[in-house]
């Protein structure tokens, strides 16, 4: 058979960071490179509870087909969790937020259209915009996000801009509120939509984020949230909050994908947040993941000392991000990290435009503190002899140890 793909074919590649991290894959890795949340946090027990009382209490609907815009009482709980005004009626239940930001995309994108995202970006969001083919362009930032002067200066003509505020990744940066209320000033000068995307936005360590940028401005936003990273990801349950004059494309849009989020799943996690569960359970993944935090910036301080790393201290979230010195190409750093049985995430990927080659992303949620320090240990050894490696090659002495 002939088969002809369509043009946007072309743009569904491959993850880029899951065809590099295939060299991971094998025993004995301490891996500091996935986005995952830690099993430890999974609430199997509330999960099971809830389980047998759907099925006890309603399991034909809850095995039946059923709404598009998702369970009713899923959707209530979360307009009430959301620190502004929002009518439930605004709420799209999606499979993962991932989903979410295909119907953004889907909906909003067309050929050759501009789509403004953060330098750098969360890679999955270009992965899910990309066969829509749109330009995306990357909008510069610094250590309170993103810039508001070049935020302005790119806006023209662009559909939307796309921002993670809240512990981004792959940075791990926050958006201060002072440039939070920059850009939601500028934007809605502008004209400009803001898809507002904080999967990561609960796990906050030492007090919580300013408010979303939505809340400053709910016409001109569209939120996306997840249960991933508070509950599980294998629930693949997000959720997208929309103005109602662009809400029914965006369930028309969902409509087309699946009919509906697995009303099954829905149920349960209605049913587990009951009672403020999640106020009872999102303070322990906070205190073991800014425990991790701690020991992977300690680490950092301790085996980097001299070569010229440079690191943030993210205040939340589940990534922190470094850069490696001057003629480290981390994409080529990986595989001799991993003979050590260290991986981590280049950060070339991340940008919609040339990559910084010497950034890297550091994942602490999923290795305990001792696997920490060995991880870091492997990893400092390994830039050491890359960088004796290249002094070599130019000719120069060896640095004198320590």
């Amino acid at each position: 058979m002939n088969w002809k793909l369509a043009r946007r074919a072309a743009k569904m590649n491959p993850s880029v960071l899951r065809e590099i991290l295939k060299v991971t894959e094998r025993p004995g890795i301490i891996s500091l490179a996935g986005g995952l949340p830690s099993p430890k946090t999974f609430p199997i027990q509330a999960f099971a509870d809830a389980c047998a009382e759907v099925l006890q209490n309603d399991g034909q609907a809850a095995l039946q087909y059923a709404a598009s815009e998702g369970y009713g009482p899923l959707r209530q709980a979360v307009a009430d969790m959301l620190p502004w005004n929002v009518d439930p009626d605004q709420v799209l239940i999606t499979t993962g937020s991932q989903q979410g930001l295909d119907l953004v995309a889907k909906v909003l994108l067309d050929p050759g259209s501009t789509v403004l995202v953060e330098t750098p970006t969360y890679l999955g969001a270009l992965q899910a915009f990309g066969p829509m083919e749109p330009v995306p362009v990357s909008v510069a930032t610094d250590d309170e996000g993103v810039r508001v002067d070049d935020l302005v200066a790119k806006s023209k003509d662009a559909r939307f801009v796309y921002l993670l505020p809240n512990f981004q990744n792959p940075t791990g940066r926050t958006m201060t509120e002072a440039r939070r209320a920059a850009v939601s000033e500028a934007a809605a000068k502008a004209g400009l939509p803001i898809v507002e995307d904080n999967p990561y936005g609960e796990l906050w360590f030492d007090e919580a984020p300013p408010l979303p940028l939505t809340a400053r401005n709910p016409e001109g936003c569209i939120y996306l949230g997840s249960f991933s990273k508070v509950l599980a990801p294998g629930l693949r349950l997000g959720f997208l909050i929309a103005p109602k004059s662009i809400y029914p494309k965006l369930l028309q849009a969902k409509q087309a994908v699946d009919l509906h989020t697995p009303i099954f799943t829905q149920r349960m996690v209605s049913s587990v947040m009951k009672d403020h569960f999640l106020d009872r359970h999102v303070p322990t993944i906070r205190a073991l993941y800014k425990r991790q935090r701690d020991a992977m910036v300690a680490a950092l301080q301790r085996e980097m000392k001299g070569l010229d790393v440079t690191f943030n201290v993210p205040v939340g979230g589940m990534f922190l991000w470094a850069r490696m010195p001057e003629g480290i190409d981390t994409v080529a750093l990986l595989p001799k990290a991993v003979e050590r049985n260290v991986a981590f995430v280049p950060g070339a990927p991340f940008y919609a435009g040339e990559g910084d080659p010497r950034t890297m992303r550091l994942s602490f949620v999923t290795a305990n503190v001792d696997e920490i320090d060995t991880a870091i240990a492997a990893l400092a050894a390994t830039v050491r002899d890359e960088l004796a490696l290249q002094r070599q090659a130019r000719g120069e002495p060896a640095l004198a140890a320590g």
